[in-house]
């Protein structure tokens, strides 16, 4: 695959208008330079200078069967020529379909499925339909989280994104989920790190008030947060505290659902069924903005007689179930699912353990199928992040010259904090896998400057 002729001129242009008009998420407007992007295919995209990228991001973690699938583009090429758009309160064929399927994969007895339009739209009304299921109002989420940015899914944040929007009276009450690298319960294995997760948890619960408690929301692999795999029965353990205090059990799965951990949802791995899991991003590779909550049988009952008081404009809208359809048929005739699980054990996750044993800037490694976390630290026996936590400006210099790196050798990583996430489309070619842990290889050289010299 080769990138189209250069053409800066145009380029200048949409980076001109971009400037002038466009609004950026999550930044000072005026110390961002986005790149003009001029096309993408597969797992690469381009600019309009034809310098060309392999995409270690797959966007924000949504592109799962890569860009511009041409039977996903066919997909949404045919509905539109057939029915482009339709009210939510009437049955349309791709709306019932892309139901169906998420349906029979989602685990359990998860069978009704409420379309947003993306993944905080789906956190927003998993914690409405908990909260009236139960008439409790308190939400339980993790500190090492990310839930979206809309109201309540800001607060169920746990990262620093949440505090400009955060006043402390949404209901939501905090607290630490396992992650043996950094310990919060000093935990030396990680059957210690679970059962003092879950002990700690328990406690919250019951000086919180358990019959307040309407839901507990966790993602079942947190994305953006770090990627920290649950250790063995840690969310079966939850289940089960749910279970006890008749608190609803919310799996977030934006990130981690449709193959991205080598499942089609990463709660299979865990031995957890929730009462509502939430999705978004790879239902549908991000071609059109799509969410929904898949839905327990007894949540759904209690809404059998009584109206749900909540809707959207765009529920289900046509072109983004289309867009579902075909992607999740994609990824059965092309064996998505199980590739981006062989990716995880043969490529990836070896590539990447490889990488830290010489560089001494890599800390831990860590992830699933195509969701890999590489936590970068200044000294290895301290734990010491590369930088601070929530760094920005000089201080963050050390992770800002790591991706530089990248970029300027044609890799765009995802960057957050002290890590670097490798989440590639999760039918990357394992030749493409290893070319980016080669372009990889050479940054954290970059990064390995910053560490602690020891003799």
């Amino acid at each position: 695959m080769t990138p189209p002729f250069a053409d800066p001129e145009t380029g200048a242009a949409v980076k001109a208008a971009d400037r002038a008009h466009v609004f950026h998420s999550w930044s000072a407007q005026g110390l961002i330079d986005p790149l003009a992007v001029a096309g993408a295919e597969g797992a690469y995209f381009w600019d309009f200078d034809g310098n060309r990228y392999l995409d270690f991001t797959s966007g924000l973690v949504f592109t799962n069967i890569g860009y511009q699938h041409p039977r996903v583009v066919a997909a949404i090429q045919e509905q539109a020529a057939r029915l482009v758009t339709f009210a939510p309160a009437f049955a349309v064929e791709a709306r019932s379909e892309a139901a169906r399927l998420i349906a029979e994969r989602t685990p359990g007895d998860l069978d009704k499925i409420f379309f947003t339009n993306g993944g905080a739209e789906a956190v927003e009304n998993a914690v409405r339909l908990a909260r009236l299921h139960t008439g409790r109002t308190k939400v339980l989420s993790a500190y090492r989280s990310y839930h979206g940015a809309t109201s309540a899914a800001i607060n169920l944040t746990g990262d620093p994104r949440r505090w400009p929007s955060d006043n402390g009276s949404a209901g939501v009450v905090h607290f630490w989920a396992p992650f043996l690298y950094r310990s919060p319960f000093h935990s030396e294995t990680e059957e210690q790190e679970r059962d003092r997760a879950l002990q700690h948890l328990e406690d919250t619960i019951v000086f919180e008030g358990p019959q307040t408690v309407a839901a507990i929301v966790l993602e079942t692999v947190p994305g953006t947060a770090g990627i920290m795999v649950p250790p063995p029965g840690y969310l079966a353990g939850v289940r089960e505290i749910c279970d006890r205090y008749g608190i609803v059990f919310v799996l977030d799965e934006v990130m981690a659902g449709f193959g991205r951990t080598g499942n089609w949802f990463a709660a299979e791995r865990f031995d957890a069924t929730p009462d509502l899991l939430t999705f978004a991003k790879g239902v549908n590779s991000g071609y059109v903005p799509l969410g929904g909550v898949a839905i327990s049988e007894e949540i759904a009952a209690t809404f059998a007689t009584r109206p749900y008081p909540g809707g959207l404009t765009y529920s289900g809208h046509p072109l983004a179930c289309a867009a579902a359809v075909a992607t999740i048929q994609v990824m059965e005739d092309e064996g998505v699912v199980a590739h981006a699980a062989a990716l995880g054990e043969n490529v990836l996750g070896p590539g990447l353990r490889e990488l830290a044993e010489r560089h001494p800037s890599v800390g831990e490694v860590r992830g699933l199928g195509a969701f890999w976390a590489v936590e970068l630290v200044r000294d290895r026996e301290t734990r010491e992040p590369l930088v601070p936590y929530n760094a920005a400006g000089e201080a963050n210099a050390p992770m800002a010259a790591f991706a530089a790196a990248c970029k300027k050798s044609g890799l765009w990583p995802f960057v957050n904090m002290n890590r670097t996430h490798v989440v590639p489309a999760c039918n990357i070619t394992e030749a493409e896998a290893k070319e980016g842990l080669a372009l990889l290889d050479a940054a954290l050289s970059v990064a390995d400057e910053h560490t602690v010299q020891r003799g």
